[in-house]
């Protein structure tokens, strides 16, 4: 894979698709409706969202592999809609590494330098580095099959890396893998990006592990970008009921944001955080785990309907005049099904979306 001979800007994005359409013979509608998506330079998006909403689509599009219909990629700000993979300078670890199987670890990982014409000898010693990057160099000399799947993921990243990349395109790399190796892999991922700073795209349907690595976070949904921002703010602020659903937080309240910066609704007039932009008929949200039980004059009559044990965790849905609160309780004894109790809605954690 050869790198591109773009030069970095301070105001250029390291990756930026503009108005991308997508569309399949036999599908309704576009897999990709307009996107616009934006990488800063050095950092870590990751994209999630549903099965089917247009994740692998979309770095199919940024790496090459895939010629969008309508629309712009950018790379450093350099229009790269129409050219070649191998000329890009964008390098993919798929779900599966896709290793040569014929060639050593070592060999996988210089392949890379080789195509573009590097001396064996300096290719070797690059590789060599890159698989000590990813705590592999042990290993060089094995062949893939003689490598855990962990193992052998390590070495598809080494051989990314060692491409040089304008932009590393990370498709469900660790859905495969166990649980607690994933989280080694994340760990892993975190280290050698920032040592590196290439801007990264972090494909996942895990909405723990985007949180856990990238800088930003982008939400789609149906070939649409639904939210980008930073994992906190995504949480704590998403921009829609359809944001805040994907992301767990079922409770949604139907009332009014008042002139004075209220929300109105059957459980009274509640306060809000800081300054309320959103005006008018709304759904105020708040997320499962910030619910409490209490007493006291800042909280809100209802009943219990359901109680759900989450490993040590309990899952209630309480009934309240403005409609259903779910709440994710700490562990200790729950309250019962049928049973009158005060929930306590943190005023820092409420938020206020349209429609």
């Amino acid at each position: 894979m050869t790198a591109m001979s773009t030069s970095p800007s301070a105001s250029s994005p390291g990756l930026r698709l503009e108005r991308i359409t997508v569309t399949y013979p036999g599908h309704r509608s576009p897999v990709l409706d307009g996107l616009d998506l934006e990488v800063a330079d050095g950092r870590l998006l990751a994209l999630l969202g549903p099965s089917g909403c247009g994740k692998t689509t979309t770095v199919q599009v940024a790496s090459g592999l895939l010629t969008p219909a309508g629309g712009t990629v950018r790379l450093r700000g350099t229009d790269v809609t129409r050219t070649p993979p191998e000329r890009r300078g964008a390098a993919v670890v798929f779900q599966q590494p896709m290793l040569l199987p014929h060639r050593t670890a070592l060999d996988n990982v210089a392949f890379p330098a080789r195509v573009r014409g590097r001396p064996r000898r300096a290719a070797r010693e690059s590789a060599l580095e890159h698989l000590r990057r990813v705590g592999l160099d042990a290993l060089a000399d094995r062949y893939p099959r003689q490598l855990s799947g962990g193992q052998a993921q390590r070495v598809a990243l080494a051989r990314a890396l060692a491409a040089e990349p304008a932009v590393l395109l990370l498709d469900e790399p660790f859905s495969a893998l166990d649980p607690g190796l994933r989280h080694t892999m994340r760990d892993l991922l975190v280290s050698v990006q920032r040592e590196l700073a290439v801007t990264t795209v972090l494909v996942t349907h895990d909405q723990s592990e985007a949180a856990a690595v990238a800088d930003t976070v982008a939400l789609l949904d149906h070939g649409r970008l639904l939210q980008q921002a930073r994992p906190a703010d995504l949480y704590a602020h998403p921009a829609s009921r359809a944001v805040a659903r994907f992301l767990g937080c079922t409770t949604a309240l139907p009332g009014s944001v008042t002139a004075r910066g209220r929300f109105a609704c059957p459980l009274g007039e509640l306060e809000l955080p800081g300054a309320v932009t959103h005006r008018g008929p709304g759904h105020l949200v708040i997320r499962p785990e910030a619910v409490r039980l209490g007493t006291g004059p800042d909280t809100v009559p209802a009943v219990v309907r359901g109680v759900r044990p989450e490993g040590p965790f309990t899952a209630l849905v309480c009934d309240t005049a403005a409609g259903p609160v779910h709440a994710l309780l700490p562990p200790g004894p729950p309250p019962a099904a049928a049973e009158r109790v005060r929930l306590h809605l943190p005023v820092a954690h409420r938020w206020v979306v349209a429609g």
